[in-house]
């Protein structure tokens, strides 16, 4: 689960069901989804903001402990956002390189076991640009690294958005570029794979692209998977990059059952994936409560099926097939 929004995002989340962004209102938001009953089991871990890394629950329990009962890993957002990179088309770079050592260890210290730092990089006429592509590659090499020094497990999220017209071989094509540059500067920097994660987008069309089948979207995903991820990698958990709930599901089911050489855990890392049916059945209202439990852990539970490629349908409720596509998706 990436419950790591920043402050401003978790408002805009929060003002869609006229609920004020207060921390104790962002507090109530992680303690249901942290709380719901039977949804913990789908899960192996949870991506905080700083903030809710020193949370409580109502009772005062810490969630840090809440997780660690349940048999889940904190883990906690390290980047600081995005930045342009200067003569270029509007692409980015992301910092938070300095003091990042430090923060990490105090991070390990209030229970955080792994970390993740977002890249962004988006499909042009001319984009991605070899200057973006190896800023951002050197750029989430060297935080993996001093994560490792710091005992927290790197997630490595270079993600390519969906925005534009592109076709889904123009995003293989680019997908393959950035994981290959990416695999290289990890491997320079001495990042220990073994002890990593990635979490990419799917290899998808444009959302103003022509429209492919799920198995068309899962057969190119795990063949640019192959071409460029070490086997040494445990573990790809896909982000949901604004797809619905259940396209999410249903692609990630999908790539689960292709029966082809996958020596890594295919699963998933979902934020606006796993929430957005949840945060309309809430709507703030203390009533609401149980029943948005329950859509959240249906969600969870789809998609632990779908890592088994077993998943049947069935968790697609009106709201889980809305598109979730923010243009230049900012965290």
């Amino acid at each position: 689960l990436a419950a790591d929004e920043s402050t401003g995002t978790i408002g805009k989340r929060l003002s869609a069901i006229n609920v004020e962004n207060v921390e104790s209102n962002r507090r109530a938001l992680r303690e249901l989804l942290f709380t719901a009953p039977g949804a913990m089991q789908y899960l192996s871990g949870v991506i905080l903001f700083e903030e809710t890394l020193y949370q409580k629950t109502a009772d005062g329990k810490p969630f840090v402990d809440l997780m660690n009962e349940n048999d889940v890993l904190p883990g906690i957002k390290v980047d600081k956002g995005t930045v342009d990179i200067a003569g270029t088309n509007g692409e980015t770079t992301t910092q938070g390189h300095d003091g990042l050592g430090a923060r990490c260890a105090e991070y390990y210290k209030a229970g955080a076991r792994f970390a993740k730092w977002r890249a962004v990089l988006k499909i042009g006429a001319n984009e991605p640009s070899e200057l973006a592509i190896q800023l951002n590659a050197q750029g989430l090499a060297r935080y993996a690294i001093i994560c490792q020094e710091n005992g927290l497990v790197p997630i490595v999220e270079p993600e390519i958005l969906t925005d534009g017209s592109h076709s889904i071989e123009k995003c293989a094509e680019v997908t393959e570029r950035v994981l290959a540059a990416t695999y290289k500067a990890l491997s320079e920097q001495k990042v220990l794979l073994e002890g990593s994660l990635l979490k990419p987008n799917m290899v998808s069309p444009g959302t103003e692209g022509p429209k492919v089948d799920e198995k068309t979207i899962a057969a190119l995903t795990v063949r640019a998977l192959q071409r460029t991820v070490p086997a040494a990698v445990p573990g790809i958990m896909f982000l949901s990059g604004g797809q619905s709930e259940e396209q999410a599901t249903v692609n990630l089911n999908a790539m689960n059952q292709l029966d082809t050489k996958k020596p890594w855990t295919l699963s998933f890392s979902y934020g606006r994936a796993l929430q957005k049916s949840t945060l309309a059945a809430w709507a703030g209202k203390e009533e609401n409560l149980k029943a948005a439990q329950e859509v959240f852990t249906g969600r969870a539970r789809a998609n632990s099926e779908a890592t088994l490629g077993k998943y049947a349908g069935g968790a697609a409720s009106g709201a889980a097939t809305e598109s979730l596509h923010v243009k230049g998706y900012v965290y």
